[in-house]
């Protein structure tokens, strides 16, 4: 007898889980540093208007899929189509790709943590300490294994017992830690300057560039083509409004970058004098910048324990959901328990996340395409298969089992007041775009382009 499906407890179980998954590493580093390089206020304007349209039309498909079907991404499109179940299996190799190096970071989050516990700022505000941490083999080892449990602990748990229960607790405590931050921040002495930089719209900085910026970060930001949010919606109940829904976890996903920006920008610009180089991309902004802001900072100890916990928790739930989609393929496709599920999936974390982890160091050897093996995976499944496979996704919705389909499903708990401007972005505009994202995020990571 087939098992009945996990369900969320309740709408605001899976806001909350769906927001959480959102709401990641993506939004606390790429965000700010993105839009002080695209010149503030154009950026966040653009971003937002890609939010409400762009962004809403992947998320209510992928989330309509997942509840129309009742399956996880693989079971999905072969249960609407089998001509597309081959998209299905592309899709559930990305959560694969993404979660072992994804714990990695996490990892050094949980480092960076430990070290402002312990009062060690002043170390972590040197120059080599991130570069001779990640090149070590077995403190990064060691944080990953334990970033990686936590994760799959909570994930064993189930939906509503693991993940919901979780993602009810962190999400709010994520937005009082940005806002306490935020509010720190911008009390600092010329802390304005900073957030004037950030805030005011630069429009003679507008190009096609900062418009694929914006776009590349919300497709990114927003968990799309991950099987994430199919997964999360196939364990929505039917009579939750999916468009509120989605609007909601937008909401916290754009607040959250938002805050983030708030708490960075003006903090980064105080300490370097409005270099805007300071703002490095990636890992530099995070683990070597930013300890040095906190050094140099007023409590600058305390904050640095806050914010390395804020990131630490967006880090988690995001983590959480993209086990969950791995664990969610398994069960479906073997029909096994979720303690099997969950074991299998760790080995695989592990399988791919220690030689990702000692890829800076004792394997630095292995080198694909002149990257780490951490850039590698980034590079397929961020640059490559996720635009790809939403590019697909519109094609299938738009042209196979048409627009009407997801109407329907949206519709099931009122009216779609979208539907006319959703069948025509996901048939028309929505491709173009991802098209357009596919080309811009292959050409920045080659260094044909300069972001």
């Amino acid at each position: 007898m087939e098992k009945k499906r996990s369900n969320f407890s309740n709408k605001l179980g899976f806001i909350m889980a769906a927001a959480g998954s959102a709401v990641g590493l993506g939004n606390l580093w790429r965000f700010p540093y993105l839009a002080a390089k695209h010149g503030g206020g154009i950026f966040l304007l653009l971003y937002l208007i890609l939010a409400v349209t762009l962004g809403f039309t992947l998320m209510v498909s992928e989330i309509s899929l997942g509840r129309k079907t009742r399956l996880s991404v693989i079971g999905a499109y072969e249960a609407l189509d089998k001509r597309f179940s081959f998209l299905g299996y592309l899709a559930s190799v990305v959560p694969f790709i993404i979660v072992p190096y994804y714990c990695v970071i996490g990892g050094w989050v949980l480092k960076y943590l430990t070290v402002f516990v312990s009062n060690q700022a002043s170390a972590a505000a040197s120059d080599d300490y991130f570069t001779q941490f990640i090149t070590q083999a077995g403190s990064p080892l060691v944080c990953f294994l334990i970033f990686a449990g936590c994760t799959v602990f909570i994930v064993l748990w189930g939906v509503s017992n693991g993940i919901e229960r979780v993602s009810k607790i962190l999400m709010p405590v994520l937005v009082v830690l940005s806002i306490v931050i935020a509010v720190f921040v911008l009390m600092q002495p010329g802390a304005m300057e900073g957030v004037t930089y950030y805030l005011r719209p630069d429009f003679s900085r507008f190009s096609a560039t900062t418009l694929l910026a914006a776009m590349g970060q919300l497709f990114y930001s927003m968990s799309l083509s991950m099987g994430i949010m199919i997964t999360y919606g196939s364990y929505m109940k039917s009579e939750d409004n999916m468009e509120q829904s989605v609007r909601h976890i937008e909401l916290f996903d754009t607040g959250i970058a938002f805050l983030a920006g708030l708490m960075i920008v003006p903090s980064v610009f105080i300490f370097s004098g409005g270099d805007e180089s300071a703002l490095g991309k990636g890992p530099s902004l995070m683990f070597v910048t930013l300890p040095k802001v906190f050094d140099a900072m007023a409590f600058g100890t305390v904050i640095g324990v806050v914010f390395f916990l804020l990131v630490l928790f967006a880090a988690l739930t995001s983590s959480i959901s993209l086990t969950e989609a791995c664990v969610s393929i398994v069960q479906d496709k073997t029909k096994c328990s979720r303690r099997t599920g969950c074991l299998s999936v760790a080995a695989i974390m592990a399988l791919l996340g220690i030689p990702t982890c000692l890829g800076f160091g004792v394997l630095d050897f292995i080198s694909p395409f002149h990257m780490s093996l951490l850039d590698f995976f980034d590079f397929v499944s961020n640059s490559i298969l996720m635009p790809v496979i939403a590019l697909l996704t519109c094609i299938f919705i738009g042209y196979v089992i048409k627009p009407k389909a997801i109407i329907e499903e949206v519709e099931l708990n009122g009216k779609f007041k979208m539907k006319t401007f959703y069948t025509i972005m996901i048939r028309w505009i929505a491709p173009v775009c991802l098209v357009a994202i596919l080309i811009f995020s292959v050409m920045e990571t080659l260094g044909y382009i300069k972001v």
